[in-house]
């Protein structure tokens, strides 16, 4: 297999969360990023890691940002792809405390989980990094769906419904401490 590169977008806002450092927040001992950081790098360990959003002393990656910081989910997929060295890559959330590598084993290239409801979770996906850069070229929208969609991902059903879960409210992350810690 080859190996897989990853970008993770950790520069949102976090408005649901009170506008906290959603991403550094830590669940279980470890921040959120660390987790989803933790994930791709068990799965391979040689992938580079790309972190969108400010930088940390933790964990290892290259961070860089999107032009204006907080433009939203395309303009940083755009930042952390120029970065990618792989020809596959995965784009992920920072905030998927569940995430775990078995979970990113079961996505090939050009697949997105998707949700008990059958909604597409695009930041849970792995991408051939050729096709996102050729999408990305000609877009000009502000959409992830309308940016991934017309690649017509294969859509694979989540094997367990809390590595899609992903903490915006302080609810979310209490549940997620409660499975974790527990």
């Amino acid at each position: 297999m080859s190996t897989l590169d990853a970008v993770i977008l950790a520069g949102g806002a976090g408005t649901r969360m009170g506008g906290v450092d959603k991403p550094g927040l830590e669940v279980a001992g470890r921040t959120l990023l660390e987790r989803v950081a933790a994930a791709v790098r068990a799965l391979s360990p040689r992938g580079l890691t790309i972190v969108v959003g400010p930088e940390r002393d933790s964990p290892r990656a290259l961070y860089v940002r999107e032009d204006p910081p907080g433009a939203g989910p395309v303009p940083a997929l755009r930042a952390g792809l120029e970065h990618v060295v792989s020809d596959r890559f995965a784009l992920l959330a920072a905030d998927l405390p569940h995430l775990a590598a078995e979970h990113l084993a079961l996505l090939e290239p050009n697949s997105v989980f998707v949700d008990a409801g059958g909604r597409e979770q695009w930041l849970t996906g792995v991408w051939r990094t050729a096709d996102v850069r050729a999408a990305l070229a000609a877009y000009t929208g502000r959409s992830l769906y309308g940016l991934l969609g017309p690649l017509e991902p294969r859509r694979v059903p989540v094997p367990d419904p809390d590595a899609v879960a992903d903490c915006d409210t302080p609810e979310d992350l209490a549940r997620a401490a409660r499975r974790l810690d527990g």
